[in-house]
């Protein structure tokens, strides 16, 4: 190895970059997009969902948190 692959080998040993903690959430997509707002269509597809009864499970963040409150009226949360 040289030396440029070993100062990077050791700077993010430990490190966790907070997405990742074991925290998630898993949402059911209950109701349709048809005759809504495109922007809750883009909003389901950004969750994974895009039919009903699909299942997405994904890191609990904030930004997910607020995604599933734009649409709580087409998804319910499983866990």
């Amino acid at each position: 190895m040289n030396s440029a692959t070993n100062k990077n080998a050791g700077k993010n040993a430990g490190k966790t970059d907070g997405k990742t903690d074991g925290k998630t959430v898993k949402i059911k997509q209950v109701g349709s997009p048809l005759r809504r707002e495109h922007t809750q269509r883009e909003t389901l597809v950004g969750l994974k969902l895009n039919k009903i009864g699909r299942v997405s499970e994904l890191v609990d963040t904030a930004a997910t948190r607020g995604m599933i409150a734009k649409v709580a009226h087409l998804v319910r949360v499983v866990e």
